[in-house]
């Protein structure tokens, strides 16, 4: 039995579009209703087809939903989630994919006071978007966190979980505040790096753009993927989980002034120690699959 028949899907991105994708293959007898705000995302997703109807309102979207995902920038949760309120039927589970929980949780309780709120943060993704970006194995593998509210009915969580495992995901229960933490550490904070290390080279005055771009080697050609993720997006990430992001940006300055010092003084031994026990940390996340060789960890885009 599938834990839902009718999904609807409010934001057709990167995200959304790759949830569609992978119903249409995991659970092929479901249907799939898309909404976007942006008429030419619309007109898109129907010339692709992985929608089986795209609607003209958010609410039109979810009137016959037993699923609804928004998949949207964390900054217009709440708009979107007031949107819906009037049409989102009572026995209707709604989701969403944000990247910073605490938030989301507050919004959906001011907005959808009565509805059956499980939240959900799939741990995956590229630096492209829109609707051409998804693909139906983005999930296979990943993490994907449900961070329930504490008066959420077990069977709600379990139908939401079920989903998520179809589309090939693994799956934690965590609280929403340490979601944010532990999100700040392994996500945000790497990102705000990311986009501080690109545009200090890119405004180096004795170095051009062109020299940047040209001599890039892997490392800063990492940081160039990361700094590519969706502007909109990540701007209403920092702003969302402000508290939990400064206190690791604290935590991150501590340490770069003690490596700071390390450098300064020729400590050799301290810069060994660390690059060892960083060494370290990259072989555990291949071991355990969360990384892989090839590119997009090794996925087909079929």
């Amino acid at each position: 039995m599938l834990p839902f028949s009718n999904i609807a899907i409010i934001g057709i991105g990167l995200i959304g579009s790759s949830i569609a994708h992978a119903v249409r293959e995991a659970m092929p007898t479901a249907r799939i209703t898309g909404y976007d705000a942006d008429p030419a995302v619309r007109a898109r997703v129907n010339e692709l087809g992985f929608c089986h109807d795209v609607s003209d309102s958010a609410g039109t979207a979810v009137t016959d939903a037993d699923l609804v995902i928004l998949c949207v920038p964390v900054g217009v949760m709440a708009e979107v989630a007031a949107e819906i309120a009037c049409d989102l039927p009572a026995d209707a589970i709604i989701s969403d994919v944000g990247s910073s929980k605490e938030s989301v949780l507050a919004a959906f309780a001011k907005a959808l006071p009565e509805a059956r709120i499980i939240p959900a943060h799939p741990v995956a993704g590229t630096e492209n978007s829109g609707p051409d970006a998804g693909f139906a194995t983005l999930f296979q593998d990943r993490w994907c966190i449900l961070t329930p509210p504490a008066d959420a009915a077990e069977g709600d969580i379990e139908r939401v979980k079920a989903f998520w495992e179809k589309l090939g995901a693994n799956i934690e229960i965590m609280d929403a505040k340490h979601h944010d933490l532990v999100l700040a550490v392994t996500s945000h904070l790497p990102h705000l790096i990311a986009y501080t290390i690109v545009g200090t080279a890119s405004d180096l005055e004795h170095v051009t753009r062109g020299e940047v771009i040209k001599y890039s080697a892997g490392g800063f050609r990492d940081f160039t993927r990361i700094a590519a993720s969706d502007p909109t997006m990540w701007r209403d990430v920092f702003l969302s989980n402000k508290d939990a992001v400064l206190e690791m940006l604290q935590r991150f300055s501590e340490d770069l002034s003690a490596l700071q010092r390390a450098i300064r003084w020729d400590k050799g031994d301290e810069l060994f120690d660390l690059f060892t026990k960083t060494r370290a940390i990259r072989r555990r996340i291949i071991e355990e699959g969360q990384d892989d060789a090839a590119p997009d960890f090794g996925r087909t885009h079929d």
